[in-house]
């Protein structure tokens, strides 16, 4: 998408991430891996239009197991903002030492393994029944995903990270 800018969050676009999340997940909070996070308390990139309007966001968390993608989400998906945000949170991520990037996504969401695969990603792992265990701690979650496909796993993907993909994603961006 052309004009589009990666930064990290700042206090004036709290508002708009904290609508494009309840947009996206019903509020601020999301359980993955058994871990329930407010996505408030993460690291945020916003993805901003050549008018300053919010495009999307990425929100992160930074540990010894590398750069989690805990939230990716684009106010209309399909004009990069996705492709930008991955691509930062990737130089972030090398910036910082880390030695892969990674996420979890569902079982029923097609597009978003499409898209991360790619990208490069590849499936690591499926923690069969997570999404039924998360749903104990967030009710909310439905029981039908995407397409009618029953939702009830969790699919890991990864990327092994090195200082030389780090500025092949920058310049992808």
């Amino acid at each position: 998408m052309a004009g589009i800018q990666v930064r990290p969050a700042e206090s004036r676009d709290r508002e708009d991430v904290a609508a494009l999340h309840d947009r996206e997940w019903g509020g601020p909070y999301v359980v993955v891996h058994d871990t329930r996070y407010d996505l408030r308390e993460l690291p945020t990139l916003v993805a901003v239009d050549g008018a300053g309007d919010l495009a999307g966001a990425l929100v992160h968390r930074l540990a010894d197991d590398g750069l989690e993608v805990v939230s990716l989400v684009a106010t209309s998906p399909g004009l990069g903002v996705g492709s930008a945000l991955l691509a930062a949170a990737e130089a972030v991520a090398v910036a910082a030492g880390a030695a892969r990037l990674w996420l979890v996504t569902t079982n029923d969401n097609l597009a978003a393994l499409r898209f991360y695969q790619r990208r490069g990603l590849r499936i690591v792992a499926v923690d069969a029944g997570a999404v039924d265990r998360a749903r104990e701690r967030k009710p909310t979650i439905p029981r039908i995903g995407e397409d009618g496909i029953p939702l009830h796993d969790e699919l890991r993907l990864e990327r092994r990270l090195t200082p030389a993909q780090a500025s092949l994603a920058s310049t992808a961006s």
